[in-house]
């Protein structure tokens, strides 16, 4: 099939917090969300795709001394370059397709100081607009297009070790249609009612504090933040420890370092002071692994992997910013580490291939080793990205995901009337009517429902257009 896109259209939609959101050390109130639509012509017909992220641009610059509106301007400039850059090169295939605009986009950036995670953010976009397009075309949904093979996968021009292998060989036979989520317990989220003082609390109809959440979703895997410093961490993990052990009966968790520690060696003695903690022992027990402790620069050096390969009993240890490029995980697998992170910004093809590497190294480790590949968020929300991001963890496999949306933004408030009744009729197992009369996602059991996102062409079931928001180029980000 012959893929080129006619042309890229993007526009914004500002969405403001119902409570901070900590990058890093970087507290956000307020995110700006865009929406990428691609005219994509397959074999001569033309069809639209749609794509959808929050600009969370502390994420992917936390090391720029800049202020929010500079690292904005950074990461939009390889969005605009890919949107360009999409309209000169075609495919034989929407993998094809995809791979050539990488490596376009990848040439550009050379000559710049963008580093992959931020040059490949455009990319990303229009890869999944794309995707979209393609299953909408083709009446086909995403997990069948991937486990048929009709997107033109090829897997060893990712990994070259998977060359021959094709995703249905490596993959779940078929996509899961519901997702456990792994709640997201910020450093500085109230654990309980007594921590919300009576001047931040909200009277927005949503839980505010951990204990109320466990108690109206019935959750029982976590996500928890660190700072690092020793001090602060352990007296956070011991209450954090303290909610989970009288809120739920049973509970995993897993640990977000996020680049707190400039060594690895440094991330080794503060694990050994914690796990040294006799308080946190038990609590430690229940941990998964630790996302991403050291800084991206350090991460993947050959300092932090002579750390690994002397500490016998470290924790699960995964990357996340430092996955910036096609070949990461590789190399982290290298260096010592035991899997990474999947997000639909960090890309869709890039991810499955790593799904792909992890499930042919777990197959040919010796017995005990594990590898890892867990979903994380970015605070994904709908009415596009929540349900395209889903889509693919589900076609993955990956039965618990870090979903944090529905917590840090009042349900589906920032649209429109009608694309909230849209989604509440076309994904009614994922959205419920609330109580104050919002659409928000439906959590009940510690779960989403996803059949209704697995069944649509690529997470989303109605037509959405994004021209009822803000051009990206008449567009201005506000901080008020």
């Amino acid at each position: 099939m012959h893929v080129t896109v006619r042309s890229v259209e993007q526009h914004v939609l500002d969405m403001r917090l119902r409570m901070p959101f900590h990058f890093g050390s970087t507290e956000v109130t307020q995110l700006p969300h865009i929406f990428t639509t691609a005219a994509v012509e397959l074999d001569g017909e033309v069809h639209e795709g749609v794509a959808a992220e929050h600009l969370s641009a502390m994420w992917y610059l936390k090391d720029d001394d800049g202020s929010y509106a500079d690292r904005l301007d950074l990461l939009l400039e390889p969005v605009e370059t890919a949107t360009k850059r999409a309209e000169t090169v075609e495919g034989e295939s929407v993998f094809d397709y995809w791979h050539r605009l990488y490596e376009a986009q990848r040439e550009w950036a050379t000559e710049t100081d963008h580093v992959p995670l931020v040059w490949s953010f455009g990319v990303g976009l229009v890869e999944r607009a794309v995707i979209d397009a393609f299953c909408r075309a083709t009446e086909t949904t995403f997990a069948e297009a991937v486990r048929e093979n009709v997107l033109g996968i090829d897997l060893g021009r990712i990994h070259p070790e998977l060359g021959g292998d094709e995703p249905a060989d490596l993959l779940p036979a078929s996509p899961l249609r519901s997702t456990t989520v792994r709640h997201t317990v910020g450093f500085t989220d109230p654990l309980t009612e007594s921590n919300v003082a009576p001047e931040d609390r909200l009277d927005d109809g949503l839980p505010q504090s951990l204990a109320e959440y466990i108690r109206e979703q019935d959750l029982t895997h976590f996500k928890v933040k660190m700072v690092g410093d020793a001090t602060r961490d352990a007296r956070r993990l011991a209450d954090v420890a303290a909610t989970l052990d009288e809120s739920c009966e049973e509970y995993v968790f897993t640990l977000d370092a996020n680049e707190q520690f400039d060594t690895a060696e440094s991330f080794r003695e503060q694990w050994e002071a914690l796990t040294s903690n006799s308080t946190l022992e038990a609590f430690f027990d229940r941990l998964r692994y630790v996302e991403q402790p050291i800084a991206r620069d350090e991460a993947l050096t050959e300092r932090a992997t002579r750390t690994f390969a002397s500490w016998d009993d470290r924790p699960p240890i995964i990357i996340d910013e430092s996955d910036g490029d096609l070949d990461s995980l590789r190399i982290a697998l290298d260096c010592g580490y035991d899997g990474t992170s999947h997000k639909n910004c960090k890309g869709v093809f890039k991810g499955l291939a790593n799904a792909c590497l992890v499930e042919s190294r777990r197959r040919s480790a010796p017995d005990g080793d594990e590898y890892v590949l867990s979903g994380e968020d970015l605070s994904v929300v709908g009415p596009v990205g929540l349900q395209q991001d889903l889509a693919v963890t589900s076609t993955l496999g990956l039965e618990h995901v870090e979903r944090n949306g529905h917590h840090y933004f009042r349900g589906t408030t920032a649209l429109p009337d009608l694309v909230r009744d849209d989604l509440l009729e076309r994904h009614p197992d994922l959205y419920r009517r609330h109580e104050e009369g919002f659409v928000a996602v439906d959590i009940e059991n510690g779960s989403l429902e996803t059949a209704s996102v697995v069944d649509a062409p690529f997470g989303y079931d109605f037509e959405f257009d994004a021209t009822q928001f803000v051009p990206l180029e008449e567009w201005t980000f506000r901080s008020d």
